[in-house]
């Protein structure tokens, strides 16, 4: 591979210099020219009549305009006079948005090659019936018979074990060779892929993080027959988990030749190509790279990093010291970041459905953009998350679009149409159509009247409409701010908002104010701040690797000298880069965890200068304790402490330091014109400036716009805009957003203050995770929070756990049964008991009244439900497989008083926490001090929500927050009469009766009956379950709670929209439950099985009756492994249903849960099993017109003796299909013993197992639908989204609504 020299940066170097932002639909470049001039340039990035290359036409234009000599787009542009080129684009990104990239195999150990197929098990919308994932990225799979297993020396030896070579690997563990590379038959897989013209290579092996020679001697294979790019992952990104590593490694061989070609084609257009050109790419990580070095899996963010490098050395400590939130409002969507004078990075993050393991800002992309559409539904008003996009844009760009945001500001005279581009129209020559918008805004407002006639409520202008829209816009845009503060522990008030990106001044001064933030930023290059922080980037070069090693004083040498070593690379290779030692900047980093956890912190030795007790580069240990204080509120003492990665950053200087100073003012600023703008409920004259002026010093009161050729920033009234030194824009926001409302329903602020109690959910969680202490809450964030009515009526349930779904209302209003007129200030309540609404025993839900200062009544309550790992019971974990009575699960709350008089009750707590030790063969519980931290962590989390709710009745009053929150209960139940109506009234045309009739049978025979009666004048609907089997002698009985959990799920589902979860959505619905069934027990009824496996049962009968969707797995498939020193358990994924117009996902997790399962490496190097294989299961969908979704194949092989147990469904009676579609198979456990022998464990078992005998797991396929001689393949192929959320708060709402039960 060709070096280049980087010449440094000067600022008298007589040459062009160019930053550019390549986008998605914008090109823009900021260029410095040899006598100083600045120029700034915007072009369409895709414009195939008057360029093939937008950048590459900037550069030509600026130089022909600047030098006076002509340059034909035909005659490669001469790079004598250019210094250097900087740029960031999307053709990573869109290649994997769009699946475009390049046609590549996948290389992986024998028994995995569906692993990156299924992933992590877990479906990314748990509403969404038709279960649409992105597409893998490879187009074949070769497995290849080889076998690393990592050494575990605790475990006892077995013959499997001792015959094999054992080497040391790169982390220091000691691994077995069980199986080496067959390198001719690895040759002959390849030779065939090649002859089909495949040319790209993915090598994915196990455990060659530690062990990478396998995939080094197939990546020479494969170089050897002419594959022109071979990633592999030890060296793409050598981090332990092989499935996120293995996306990482395909994304990189899927784009990286696509970036190759880009590059190649821009080379085209210059003299002797960029071979003597300084040309450098930003990467996801905000740093600089020379060109080839650029590759697919760290170009994911290369255009909006450049974003956050240019507000953060733009912004912070230039006005205030406040750290900064970034905020760039695109067209599409909205980026969200945080600056606090370090780049905060994440090293794990998920794009387009693929799960990129390597260093990103941290960015979080939402979606709310100027192209966000707008809609109303059943009187709410929505805004987006569909997007107009670039084409056909927003209805007034003249494309036959959407009503969009933009066509919203547009219409409140917010964007000024002498003042916009004129790029619009077929000949892209044309300004913006106000009428259109206006047009499409008047359609919307009949309909929303159409709602408030009938509804008895006063009419809305066109204005009042479009007003609304962008308020909610706002508020939607705000609550990944507040929770992206929230979740580090600060306020985000405290910070300084940094506004860019073309729609974002048109919002700035609103989101400061319904944050409380109190100064906004608004750099002169905002419009093209991606491009100009390219330009002030340093250019970057990391080096990790992985570690094993515990951070202690006899392994500082070992970590020391690793580190060391990084550097020295680091430094090598940027001084090939022609920089000097002088100029070079290292950083390194440790990726510390407490043992025994997952939670992994990349630690740097900023501020933590190195002692006797340290490493020679820093204290880490502190920076790590630290770290973790301030996140999460505790340490863990007598805890050792891990390094899991070994990471140096070196970074050499070489952007801009120049600073541009404008002159100072002498006289007020001038007004172009006067024009008339909407805010709040009027129109209003609003001065008109423009910004290029204004001068330092000159101070625009609002209302006011001012306008830049690439952007406009709104000064909305109640701010002051001033002009810095700089020439950039500082606004002070001098008032509030708070305003005071009648009781009557504004269908406006309806939808706003979903948006907050959603928010005051989510804030509440964050608060549980940061002071929990448990792995099940902190980690795999196996939780709830919710905001309750004064009568116990659900208002907001968030994130959403399936089985958590609307069972903690009946929690409420149990306890409010229990404690009527006893009540009061400073208690706290605990309950868990099924007969209380709880789902199963180890869900604790904590409850808090919220009372006025004089009242004598709460007002409100928050809960908070966490699954505790072990309340007590006769087996760990609380959830065995053969319990037959309450008493055998663990402890029992009803309606416990936690706290009284705001004192903890620890004494009595812990005695309930004993009581299980009381029945024969139980044990109390087994980690009573995690379950005591875990409940305060609860009281904690619902302090929060008190707090912040509170402060809401502080801004509108409390009557009315609690009539906003009947109001949105009321929301929740048009809904669904909505759905009640159109269901019943399908049903009757296509059978004469709105009656629906299902039922289906657990494997014990126990049937499950439901009749269901729609009213379609009334629009409610009678759930009968009269006819349901006998409460069973095991656990497989459900309480009360999962049955209304599961038809409010089914409902969810089958609206098929957001609508928020609340008490409205049952208001409609009656359910009869016969008491003595399986779903509805008696007091003391064994439950644990009827959370995990019946309530699946429940949906199952559910949908059928609707004719929703085919049968899918219907089962959890609960897999528990363990003995005295260790214990573990799994749920593993099956075939999803088919329905009317889609085919089943398979190897995927349906309905009732959606657990992620435990990366296979991870699974090897902490428990004492072998995974041997993780696979589909071929055809065991059903096969219809739409086929059912396969299961999986699970063999574990055991290392040592343990207890396995096993509790699992539909091993007897097949998931249906319907409309004439098969059913899928159902499922199989099997025992190999070591000696051949194979025995069936049936659908629930505990057996004692030998080291070297093996599970073997088939689970369930889905039902198929319709009758498969109707099957039509071109049918079958769904689209993938237009949007992908993105950045750490998508990834932790993923990680919750794929938490285990």
């Amino acid at each position: 591979m060709t070096t280049h020299s980087i010449a440094v940066a000067s600022p008298v170097r007589k040459q062009f210099q160019f930053a550019i932002d390549r986008g998605g639909t914008f090109t823009d470049v900021y260029a410095r020219c040899p006598n100083g001039k600045t120029r700034i340039l915007k072009l369409l990035s895709e414009d195939g009549t008057d360029y093939s290359d937008a950048p590459r036409e900037a550069i030509r234009r600026i130089i022909e305009q600047e030098t006076g000599k002509p340059l034909s787009q035909d005659t490669p542009i001469n790079t004598s006079n250019i210094d250097w080129i900087r740029m960031g684009t999307t053709v990573a990104t869109n290649a994997l948005l769009e699946r475009k990239g390049e046609r590549m195999v996948l290389v992986i150990t024998k028994g995995f090659r569906d692993l990156l197929y299924i992933g992590n098990q877990s479906r990314p919308k748990i509403f969404d019936l038709k279960i649409e994932t992105p597409d893998v990225l490879y187009e074949d799979v070769i497995e290849v018979d080889e076998r690393i297993v990592v050494q575990q020396a605790k475990n006892q030896r077995n013959e499997l074990e001792t015959n094999y070579p054992v080497v040391t690997g790169i982390t220091g563990e000691n691994v077995k060779v069980w199986k080496s590379v067959d390198a001719q038959q690895v040759r002959i897989a390849l030779l065939k892929c090649y002859s089909q013209g495949i040319r790209s290579a993915a090598v994915v092996l196990m455990h060659s993080y530690t062990y990478p020679e396998h995939e080094i001697a197939i990546g020479e294979i494969a170089k050897e027959i002419g594959y022109t790019q071979v990633s592999l992952s030890a060296q793409v990104m050598p981090m332990v988990r092989i499935v996120p590593r293995g996306f990482t490694c395909c994304a990189d061989a899927y784009l990286t030749p696509s970036i190759r070609r880009y590059v190649n084609s821009f080379a085209q257009g210059f003299k002797g190509g960029v071979e003597k050109l300084n040309v450098l790419f930003m990467q996801s990580d905000g740093g600089l790279t020379p060109v080839d070095r650029f590759t697919g899996s760290r170009a994911i963010l290369s255009g909006p990093a450049g974003g956050v490098v240019g507000y953060a050395l733009t912004t912070y400590n230039k006005e205030t010291n406040l750290p900064v939130i970034g905020f760039d409002m695109g067209g599409t969507s909205t980026d969200v970041s945080r600056f606090a004078g370090q780049y905060e990075h994440v090293f794990e993050t998920t794009t387009a459905g693929i799960t990129i393991q390597a260093p990103q800002l941290d960015i979080n992309t939402v979606a709310a953009g100027g192209g966000s559409m707008l809609i109303f539904r059943s009187g709410l008003f929505i805004v987006g998350p569909e997007s107009a996009g670039a084409h056909p844009g927003p209805a007034c760009y003249r494309n036959g679009g959407p009503l969009c945001v933009t066509d919203a500001n547009l219409v409140l005279g917010r964007l000024l149409i002498d003042h916009f581009p004129k790029i619009f129209g077929p000949d892209k020559n044309e300004s913006l159509d106000l009428d259109a918008s206006r047009k499409a805004l008047e359609k919307l407002t009949t309909e929303v009247n159409e709602f408030l006639r009938t509804n008895s409520l006063p009419p809305m202008t066109v204005h009042e409409v479009a007003m609304g829209y962008i308020r909610v816009a706002n508020e939607s845009m705000c609550r990944p701010i507040r929770v992206l503060t929230e979740a580090r522990g600060y306020d985000a008030s405290k910070h300084v908002l940094a506004c860019f990106g073309g729609a974002g001044g048109q919002h700035a001064c609103a989101i400061a104010k319904s944050l409380g933030m109190k100064t906004i930023f608004i750099h002169r290059y905002a419009g093209i701040l991606s491009a100009y922080g390219m330009a002030l980037a340093d250019v970057v070069q990391e080096v990790q690797e992985p570690c094993a090693k515990v951070y202690e004083k006899g392994n500082f040498a070992a970590i020391d000298d690793r580190i060391h070593v990084l550097a020295q690379r680091c430094v090598d290779k940027l001084m090939d880069f022609g920089f000097q030692r002088d100029m070079i900047e290292l950083e390194p980093f440790l990726h510390l965890r407490f043992e025994g956890t997952d939670c992994a912190l990349m630690c740097g030795n900023s501020d933590v200068p190195a002692n006797e007790d340290s490493s020679k580069y820093g204290d880490f240990r502190a920076a790590f304790m630290g770290r973790y204080q301030r996140e999460f509120g505790f340490t863990l003492q007598n805890r050792n402490i891990l390094v899991d990665d070994i990471r140096v950053r070196g970074m050499a200087k070489t952007g801009l330091q120049n600073q541009v100073v404008i002159p100072k003012a002498t006289g007020p600023p001038e007004t172009i014109k006067v024009v008339e703008c909407y805010f709040d409920s009027r129109f209003m004259p609003t001065k008109l400036f423009l910004l290029e002026t204004l001068q330092c010093g000159h101070q625009v009161e609002g209302p006011a716009i001012l306008i830049d050729p690439n952007f406009t920033v709104l000064v909305e009234p109640g701010c002051v805009a001033t002009i810095t030194e700089a020439g950039d824009v500082r606004i002070d926001v001098l008032t509030t957003s708070a305003q005071r409302l009648s009781t009557r329903l504004d269908a406006i602020q309806l939808s706003i203050f979903s948006h907050r109690f959603m928010c005051i959910a989510e804030q509440m969680g964050r608060v549980l995770q940061r002071t929990s202490i448990s792995t099940n809450i902190k980690e795999r964030l196996d939780f709830s929070c919710a905001l309750f009515g004064p009568d116990g009526g659900l208002v907001a349930n968030a994130p959403h756990i399936p089985v958590h779904i609307g069972a903690m209302q009946e929690t409420i209003q149990f306890q409010i049964k229990a404690f009527a007129g006893h009540m009061k200030d400073g208690d706290v309540f605990l309950s868990n008991h099924p007969q209380a609404g709880g789902s199963h025993l180890p869900d604790l839900t904590v409850v808090t009244p919220v009372f006025l200062p004089t009242g004598t009544k709460p007002i409100f309550f928050v809960a908070s439900r966490g699954h505790h790992a072990d309340i007590g019971g006769i087996t760990p974990g609380s959830m065995p497989a053969h319990s037959n009575s309450l008493l055998q699960e663990g402890a029992r709350f009803k309606a416990f008083r936690l706290v009284e008089n705001g004192v903890f009750q620890e004494e009595a707590l812990i005695a309930a926490l004993m009581e299980p030790a009381n029945h024969p063969g139980s044990s109390a519980a087994r980690n009573i001090r995690d379950n005591v931290s875990d409940l305060q962590a609860q009281v904690a989390a619902n302090h929060k929500g008190i707090q912040l709710m509170l402060e809401l009745c502080e801004s509108y009053g409390l009557e009315i927050v609690q009539t906003y929150m009947k109001y949105i209960q009321d929301n929740a139940e048009v809904v669904v009469r909505d759905l009640c109506r159109t269901v019943g009234q399908t049903m009757k045309e296509k059978t004469g009766s709105s009656r629906l009739f299902a039922e289906d049978h657990m494997d014990d025979g126990t049937l499950i009956v439901l009749q269901v009666d729609i009213d379609v004048n009334e629009g409610s609907v009678v759930f009968d379950f009269n006819g349901t089997g006998i409460e069973v002698f095991g656990n497989c009985n459900a309480p009360r709670a999962v049955t209304y959990a599961a038809i409010l799920y089914c409902l969810r589902c089958m609206i098929g929209h957001d609508i928020p979860l609340n008490q409205g959505c049952l208001n409609a619905v009656t359910v009869i439950i016969p008491k003595g069934t399986i779903l509805n027990p008696s007091e003391n009824a064994a439950v644990v099985g009827g959370n995990v496996l019946t309530s699946q049962r429940i949906v199952d009968v559910i949908f059928k009756a609707f004719e929703a969707c085919a049968a899918s797995q219907g089962c959890m498939n609960n897999i528990t492994f363990g003995d005295e020193t260790c214990g573990y358990y799994e749920t593993v994924a099956g075939g999803a249903g088919a329905g009317p117009s889609w085919d089943g996902r398979s190897g995927i997790h349906t309905h009732m849960t959606n657990t992620r399962i435990t990366d296979p490496e991870i699974l090897e190097k902490r428990y004492p099993v072998i995974l041997r294989q993780f696979s589909l299961r071929p055809k065991s969908g059903g096969k219809g017109a739409f086929n059912g979704g396969d299961g999986v194949i699970r063999e574990l092989m055991f290392r040592k003796n343990l207890t396995l147990s096993i509790l699992t469904e539909r091993r007897v009676f097949r998931p249906y299909g319907l409309q004439g579609g098969e059913p899928g198979l159902p499922g199989r456990n099997v025992i190999q013993f070591k000696d051949g022998r194979a025995v069936s464990l049936g659908s629930k078992s505990s057996i004692e197992v030998e080291a070297g005998d093996c599970l073997i797991l088939e689970t369930p396929g889905g039902g198929g639908w319709g009758d498969r001689r109707s099957r039509d393949p071109s049918k079958q192929k769904s689209g993938n989204r237009t949007f992908y959320e993105k950045g750490s708060l998508y990834d932790y709402r993923s990680a919750q609504e794929g938490a285990p039960l």
